[in-house]
């Protein structure tokens, strides 16, 4: 049995208002939130990036279960705001938790999907019987362009998922991946802000790849939506991850556990993991939770769990350090737009 056996949640508290951007651009706040469906997004503070969220994501998934970090034989941390070109994140986050030296440690990129390509590839791992526990960690301090619609949903978060074979919360039945050459999204060596296709980031991006993700994996599995206690998709807006759960055939009371973004905003690689976090925050055990991520590029991963008897202490845990997502959500300080070009380093 492979799966889940810890997880940890860090989202900055800093958060701006979409309204507020809007205000600065001379927009119509009203407008601009309901097309995005967000009304807050989170902000880095002045000295966290990537690798600071990843440390303190991977230190309160390790807290919730006091495993020794020595414990730990593979870190893959995706991003994709790595804050070196050339310097492994995972290396950091390994160094400062005390893993050691003995371990495999590597830095995933796939835009938004890059901590759930690490998902994958340490439970093969695990299941290969070449590491006994793995670290998966999503993080990102997300950028846009001023004036740019990714201004509005470009956030800051972290996951991290402790998997392994050995006291399993939450067991991976199923997973598979849909692939394709579709740049929409992108951003060059050396350019600072990424770069974009518009409305063609929708259809043949974002729907295509999750659908298609989605599908195969009801195929493989001999399943429909009405099969889940939950379903968790990736959420660069608000309104996609609504939109593509009802295509699918999934209910809004299987989606609501998971709509982090709603608070947030797009924390890129840790969205669907943070969204994942949410509904095993409160989740029973023998529940069955329906997961696809997307990154531009184009991909998507598809994964089912099912919950054990074990989420029950992870969830104990959590909440008596105050560590569930809710809380992380709704500690918050706001700021002015001019503080948040400060704090990332625009101004």
């Amino acid at each position: 049995m492979i799966g889940i056996v810890s997880y940890g949640t860090y989202i900055p508290r800093s958060r701006i208002r979409i309204a507020d951007i809007a205000a600065a651009w001379q927009k119509d706040a009203d407008e601009v939130s309901r097309s995005l469906g967000l009304t807050d997004k989170s902000v880095p503070g002045f000295d966290e990036d990537a690798a600071t969220i990843a440390i303190e994501a991977a230190s309160s998934c390790l807290a919730a279960v006091q495993h020794n970090p020595s414990d730990i034989d593979v870190l893959f941390v995706g991003s994709e705001s790595h804050p070196y070109a050339v310097n492994p994140t995972s290396t950091i986050v390994g160094e400062l938790l005390g893993v050691g030296t003995a371990y495999l440690a590597a830095d995933m990129e796939f835009a938004c999907k890059a901590g759930t390509a690490a998902i994958q590839a340490i439970a093969g791992l695990v299941a290969a019987g070449h590491a006994r526990y793995g670290l998966a960690v999503g993080s990102d301090t997300a950028q846009g362009k001023p004036h740019d619609f990714l201004e509005y949903t470009a956030a800051a978060g972290g996951a991290a998922f402790l998997l392994g074979s050995e006291g399993v919360a939450a067991r991976l039945t199923a997973d598979t991946s849909y692939s394709s050459d579709t740049p929409d999204f992108w951003r060059r060596d050396g350019m600072r802000y990424p770069s974009h296709a518009g409305r063609f980031t929708g259809e043949p991006a974002y729907y295509q790849h999750v659908m298609g993700a989605a599908n195969r994996l009801f195929e493989m599995t001999k399943t429909a939506a009405a099969d889940y206690d939950y379903c968790v998709f990736h959420m660069p807006n608000g309104k996609f991850p609504r939109e593509v759960a009802k295509r699918l055939g999934f209910s809004p009371a299987q989606l609501a556990p998971s709509l982090v973004v709603d608070h947030i905003g797009n924390a890129y690689s840790a969205t669907a993991m943070l969204g994942l976090s949410a509904i095993l925050d409160q989740a029973s055990p023998g529940q069955k939770i329906f997961m696809v991520s997307y990154g531009s590029g184009a991909g998507s991963d598809a994964f089912v769990w099912e919950t054990t008897a074990g989420l029950a202490l992870l969830q104990s845990s959590r909440k008596k350090a105050k560590d569930l997502v809710s809380d992380q959500m709704h500690r918050k300080t706001y700021i002015d737009y001019i503080k948040f070009l400060k704090m990332t380093h625009k101004l």
